[in-house]
């Protein structure tokens, strides 16, 4: 068992679901990340995410896009995210979530083992599909990462069978058709998808995009394994967090949602 699913594993023995937050590296200032992911973790994150800094986020909204775009602008490259990482201290499983490019600029080998020496756990790479991921998959796989892949309401039964046959650590379930970011929805695509997925895998399944509160966690985690946050903790750190500053505020924030997981 790798230690995303064991993450999840851990939550279930508890009664309780998992929280997955996301942050991008870099913004606010990439020197600020470990005292974030200190925070997070502090706050009972389950399991991180940490956005890579790309110039073209198509499966992200609004906040994450500009989070991404200030990152960039601030000079960050993803391979500095990696190196501040390496010296970030966190017991929680840590993922990059970003775009292929990212990983194909250093080659797969050299990205794999500067993500294996900052303590990463798994990857997500948005616009890369099963069907065409193998030779990342097998890199993966031969260093010990997971490769967690995206399922869409719109997924076919083909593609769903895929993404549970190649993925590893958990599947991330996408709430509803469009990009990442907040507003109102009901999840009833998220439960439809959620449903077809469990007829194909054990493995947990996180529902993401669109998780803005603490009733949106418990909402999703009455059918799902655990829950993932973004824009809210990317727009809360780009507007509150200085130089440490708004620490407490985020610490509470994310109890708040993890107390959403166990009310279920």
């Amino acid at each position: 068992m790798s230690t995303i699913q064991a993450a999840f594993s851990a939550c279930h023995e508890r009664g309780e679901k998992a929280l997955v937050v996301f942050v991008t590296a870099g913004d606010p200032d990439l020197a600020e990340l470990p005292g974030i992911l200190e925070a997070l973790e502090e706050g009972g994150a389950d399991v991180i995410e940490i956005g890579l800094p790309f110039s073209d986020p198509i499966a992200d909204g609004p906040s994450i896009q500009a989070s991404s775009q200030r990152a960039l602008d601030r000079g960050v490259r993803p391979l500095d995210a990696l190196k501040v990482l390496a010296s970030a201290k966190g017991k929680v499983p840590r993922i990059v979530m970003g775009y292929i490019n990212t990983v194909l600029q250093p080659g797969l080998e050299s990205f794999a083992d500067q993500a294996l020496a900052a303590g990463v756990s798994g990857s997500i790479l948005c616009d890369v599909t099963p069907e065409e991921a193998g030779d990342w998959i097998d890199v993966s796989r031969n260093k010990g990462l997971d490769t967690v892949f995206l399922a869409a309401p719109t997924s076919t039964d083909a593609r769903l069978d895929l993404v549970v046959e190649r993925g590893r650590g958990f599947i991330y379930a996408v709430s509803r058709t469009g990009v990442t970011g907040k507003g109102q929805q009901t999840f009833v695509e998220a439960r439809e998808l959620v449903s077809r997925l469990r007829s194909r895998t054990d493995l947990p399944i996180a529902v993401g995009f669109g998780i803005s509160k603490p009733d949106d966690v418990r909402a999703v985690c009455e059918f799902a394994d655990g829950a993932v946050v973004g824009s809210l903790i990317v727009d809360f750190l780009a507007e509150h967090w200085k130089g440490g500053a708004g620490r407490e505020e985020l610490v509470a924030m994310v109890r708040d949602l993890k107390a959403a997981t166990k009310a279920v």
